[in-house]
């Protein structure tokens, strides 16, 4: 199993998810589908179905040309999202094949909007497993909360999320990483493991490479969205439980001006 980047739009990220035994692939969030086409070309592969996260359009707004330009492509969306060329409505924990190997569990992960999807997929070659996560989890940050409330946030990402395989990769919708870690130190100024991750993050930024992926393991040390169960965070923030800590944590990025 491949993952592959394609950089669209401002700071979107859209993947190829490649079967490497059958050639066969699967695109995230195709948004400019030109740019993924022309990378499944250069890669050598065919894309077969769409996965979308949610209806925004920056995530679905491809959609529609991608099944144009390939005729019977299967569209994959959460089936409250309304999706924009959806063909394939899928539930908390429906499955979806890719090639021989490589297999997709569909989870429901709510709040940026009431049917947002994660995707984790896994492989037959024990492959460290993978989560495509749109807006729901950013690398040391979380979707604001559009369309839910800070209970269904702490579920998808504390519940859901984080009870996958700690090394499992978390490919997320936008490049957010260097904005959300300067803001995690605001929640945690002491914390070591934020301070190498935005210095190692910069640097990468720099070059022009992505901070993309992370891990579960990663994201549990530095995501003060992730840490909200942690009593001295709690603490730290003056609330009395993880929920409480999550709400306040979100207030203060959408205030925060960095």
């Amino acid at each position: 199993m491949k993952i592959h980047h394609v950089a669209c739009l401002e700071d979107n990220y859209a993947y190829l998810i490649i079967d490497e035994s059958t050639k066969e692939a699967a695109a995230v969030d195709p948004v400019e589908p030109e740019k993924v086409l022309k990378a499944a070309q250069e890669h050598g592969v065919d894309i077969k179905l769409v996965l979308t996260t949610h209806h925004h359009w920056d995530h679905a707004g491809g959609n529609e040309k991608i099944k144009q330009l390939v005729p019977g492509i299967k569209v994959y969306g959460g089936s409250i999202d309304n999706v924009k060329g959806c063909t394939d409505k899928v539930d908390n924990g429906d499955k979806i094949s890719l090639g021989a190997d490589v297999h997709i569990l569909s989870l429901h992960t709510p709040c940026h909007t009431k049917g947002h999807i994660s995707y984790y997929v896994t492989n037959k070659e024990g492959d460290d497993p993978a989560v495509f996560t749109g807006d729901t989890l950013f690398i040391a940050g979380c979707g604001k909360f559009f369309e839910g409330t800070a209970e269904q946030m702490h579920q998808s990402l504390c519940v859901t999320l984080g009870s996958l395989p700690k090394p499992t990769r978390v490919y997320c919708g936008h490049e957010y990483t260097v904005k959300n870690l300067q803001f995690a130190l605001t929640v945690e100024p002491d914390n070591e493991k934020i301070k190498q991750k935005l210095s190692w993050a910069q640097k990468q930024r720099e070059t022009g490479l992505p901070t993309v992926p992370s891990t579960i393991e990663e994201e549990m040390e530095t995501n003060p969205f992730m840490r909200a169960d942690l009593p001295e965070l709690q603490e730290r923030i003056g609330r009395k439980t993880a929920v409480e800590a999550l709400s306040e944590i979100r207030q203060r990025k959408d205030n925060w001006r960095g």
